[in-house]
């Protein structure tokens, strides 16, 4: 599906809703049972492939129908939140990270009981996890890589990356690919809230203290992250006046052959088909350890359920079956969240780039968004904003991160 990679940070307000239900423990449907899945995964083209799914599931439990209703991306977030507030919420409904604490705490999802939690990845499985128990199942990913162009390193004589490079061996390969005087950078990274978080997990540093009342970000670590950032622009990547930080420009200066190495997600794969250069990808560097940005999808089941077993049933046969897995890599839509490298050797197999594999080790050390259950929206903003302050000149990274303190702990407080 074609969505923006920052859609994981979409629907705010989720913490208003306050549902009374508790974990309930499934109880088996005696008889045919309809449940309803609402969804916005298969919107823009992939709605065959979802039917396709729902075929194949009710083939093989004939009991249990399922009743799809599919709905624009922009749509969703209002339509479940008044679902929600009305009690006329689904059975099953599609959800992502970022709403997925709130949701758990306001009791608006029932606990899944998983036939077996070995199928999933375990990194994505846990984070629709709570005490141990899973309130929600991940049903695709995306990541972020280091994509490289390997022309421009072999003009420079140099290795390509590695799964092991870390931050020194990436400047030290920027600044060897630079060449002002030609257009061309060595590396491009967005200044952003999603690279500060990612890079700060790559530095050891904290975005929140244990409870999430207050930013801890405001650290050694957290400001040699920042520099890591903002220090690249003007040096070794281009800077806001020259056009770094819009739309495409990064994506579009990869495919012009003069970018040696680019932070961004899988979903460019497919606007690389045609460059005339040959590129490949690696996960990207650490300083202390590695940890890969990742965005995802996952399946709740409602507190409110009249058919929890039935429903559960289809989140997991939607997130973790052979049909699911193979769909999925068959049409390109997104990634299964499955372990099984086997089922996956299709996916590896489908050319550029030739380390696939980068994006299945990248989920080895992964950064999810710091999420909070009041203000997300406004910390991300304001993150944001104070590091490009500090790109643009404005403030130093200590005012910048100061800064950025004092305004989202004061969101944070209320």
């Amino acid at each position: 599906m074609n969505r923006s990679p920052l859609a994981i940070a979409a629907i705010a307000g989720a913490t208003a809703l306050v549902l009374s239900g508790c974990a309930q423990t499934p109880a088996e449907d005696s008889g045919p049972v309809t449940i309803t899945y609402t969804n916005f995964i298969s919107n823009d083209g992939n709605e065959e492939n979802l039917q396709a799914i729902v075929d194949a599931f009710e083939a093989e439990n004939p009991e249990i129908t399922v009743d799809v209703t599919t709905l624009p991306y922009g749509d969703y977030g209002t339509a479940l939140q008044t679902d929600l507030a009305a009690g006329t919420v689904s059975d099953v409904f599609d959800i992502e990270f970022s709403n997925y604490a709130s949701y758990q705490a306001n009791g608006v999802l029932a606990q899944i009981e998983v036939t077996d939690p070995e199928s999933y990845r375990q990194s994505l499985l846990e984070a629709y996890s709570t005490d141990g128990m899973s309130y929600a199942l991940p049903s695709s990913f995306s990541d972020v890589v280091l994509y490289y162009n390997a022309d421009l390193f072999d003009a420079a004589g140099l290795d390509y990356p590695t799964n092991d490079w870390t931050w020194a061996d990436e400047q030290a390969a920027a600044e060897a690919l630079t060449d002002q005087a030609a257009g061309q950078w060595g590396d491009h990274q967005p200044v952003s809230f999603y690279e500060y978080y990612k890079v700060l997990a790559q530095n050891g540093g904290e975005f929140l203290n244990a409870d999430k009342t207050a930013v801890a970000f405001n650290s050694p670590e957290g400001i040699e992250a920042a520099e890591w950032l903002v220090n690249k622009s003007g040096t070794v990547m281009p800077t806001i006046e020259d056009g770094q930080g819009t739309a495409d420009f990064d994506t579009n200066l990869f495919k012009e052959g003069k970018l040696g190495m680019l932070h961004s997600g899988i979903w460019i794969f497919g606007a690389l088909t045609d460059v005339p250069f040959t590129w490949d990808i690696a996960v990207e560097p650490g300083n202390t350890q590695q940890a890969s940005a990742v965005f995802s999808n996952a399946i709740g089941v409602s507190a409110t359920s009249e058919h929890i077993a039935a429903a559960s049933k289809w989140a997991e046969y939607m997130t973790s079956s052979d049909v699911m897995v193979q769909t999925r890599l068959d049409a390109g839509w997104e990634l299964p969240p499955i372990s099984d490298e086997a089922q996956l050797a299709t996916y590896l197999d489908k050319g550029a780039p030739a380390n696939r594999q980068a994006v299945f080790d990248s989920l080895d050390g992964i950064a999810l968004p710091p999420v909070v259950t009041v203000g997300q929206s406004e910390m991300q903003d304001i993150m944001g904003e104070e590091l490009v302050e500090a790109q643009a000149g404005r403030k130093t990274v200590e005012e910048a991160l100061a800064s950025a303190e004092e305004r989202i702990n004061a969101v944070l407080a209320g």
